[in-house]
């Protein structure tokens, strides 16, 4: 199934949208969770029911109004609705555990002025058992193209496999960029766009209907795959790379496309 996080904010509408033509394509239910804080949920009686009925209300409402987009968007999907007693973060992340994938919006209607990704979107892409996609811009006119940036470490064989059967199941275009800025490690030389064996092997073995385009381009890593993601319907990376450092819950490219994607950004796990 394919978990969607839902607040009542437009962006978390985007969202539902999305994620509903995705559970179309995959062939998969579609779960709208709801978060709210635990006492609200459970509270039925004593001084703060009336304010825990009134929020729960809301979340029922909101709720409605997400499974009305994914009714719209996709009639014949089945949708489910949840209430998720916890903090946004952790509610997410904990119900995630049976998805195959999570889907939020960039923004909640608790964004703060200036943010160019909201706190929810930046922690479960850190932290979520599951493929986490946010939805931060939808493209105008899309051109029918998934890009996957790719750098020759270990996760990007899971990287290369999703965006492989995103691309299937949408019929588009697979466009795989290698960025090359900085020296990489002394073990590892970096193969040329032809001789991407991991790509290679998927193509022969499993996706040989894909249409691929490889590139290799030099500058910052960031910079190379916002602008050869401009357009497209997907903009794939892994949760780690080359250059993370140990500790941090995201990679820095990854964590740098939260901000700047100009379409909905897939963070593949590195491992499940």
């Amino acid at each position: 199934m394919i978990l969607v996080g839902v607040d009542g904010s437009r962006s978390g509408l985007e969202a539902v949208g999305w994620a509903a033509r995705e559970a179309a394509l995959r062939d998969v239910p579609l779960v709208l969770g709801h978060a709210m804080p635990r006492w609200a949920y459970e509270t039925e009686t004593g001084r703060y029911a009336e304010v825990a009925a009134w929020m729960r209300e809301g979340g029922r409402s909101v709720l409605a109004a997400g499974e009305d987009r994914a009714r719209r968007e996709q009639p014949k999907i089945t949708v489910e609705t949840a209430f998720l007693p916890d903090d946004p973060r952790t509610a997410l992340i904990t119900a995630a555990a049976e998805a195959e994938l999570l889907v939020v919006g960039s923004h909640g209607i608790g964004g703060f002025r200036g943010m160019l990704v909201g706190s929810v979107a930046y922690g479960v892409a850190g932290h979520a058992p599951c493929d986490v996609v946010v939805v931060r811009e939808l493209p105008s006119l899309p051109r029918d193209e998934i890009v996957v940036g790719i750098d020759g470490s270990p996760a990007s064989a899971r990287v290369l496999e999703f965006a492989l059967a995103e691309a299937r199941l949408r019929g588009a275009r697979l466009r795989a960029v290698q960025a090359t800025a900085y020296p990489h490690p002394s073990h590892f030389a970096p193969a040329g766009p032809e001789e991407s064996p991991a790509l290679k092997q998927m193509l022969g073995e499993q996706y040989p209907d894909v249409a691929v385009v490889e590139e290799t381009v030099h500058g910052h890593p960031v910079d190379v795959l916002r602008q050869a993601a401009s357009g497209a319907d997907l903009l794939v990376v892994g949760s780690h790379g080359y250059s993370t450092f140990a500790g941090m819950v995201l990679g820095s490219v990854s964590q740098e496309l939260l901000h700047q994607s100009p379409c909905p950004l897939a963070v593949v796990r590195s491992a499940r």
